[in-house]
């Protein structure tokens, strides 16, 4: 059986879309208190709450010595240790999307 990952593009018209690894945006659907599905929304009443909690994960990961990220694994090699992504950098596009929408009171969006 074939594994196939699918890509969820957010959308706002008041940011660029990006597009983000179902993984990832799964966690972040879990912080912003969404359940993921193949469409979706943050309407603009939402937005600051899913800014805030957003807001608190960065910071709560910010505390720990894995580049931000509580969820890794411990004993990285130095090289995998130096690349590996963390909370903060993947949530910072839905965060600053997030900021314009609530700025140009737009929802956001996403999609598979």
């Amino acid at each position: 059986m074939s594994e196939t990952t699918m890509l969820y593009r957010f959308k706002s018209r008041a940011s660029p879309d990006f597009v983000m690894l179902e993984v990832h945006a799964r966690q972040l659907f879990e912080v912003i208190g969404k359940t993921p599905s193949p469409k979706g929304v943050v309407t603009v009443e939402q937005i600051p709450a899913a800014i805030a909690a957003l807001q608190a994960a960065m910071t709560t990961e910010s505390g720990n010595a894995h580049n931000n990220d509580n969820l890794a694994v411990e004993g990285h090699a130095a090289d995998a240790e130096a690349q590996h992504v963390g909370l903060s950098q993947r949530a910072s596009p839905l965060l600053h999307m997030l900021k314009d929408s609530l700025a140009d009171s737009k929802d956001v969006t996403w999609e598979v």
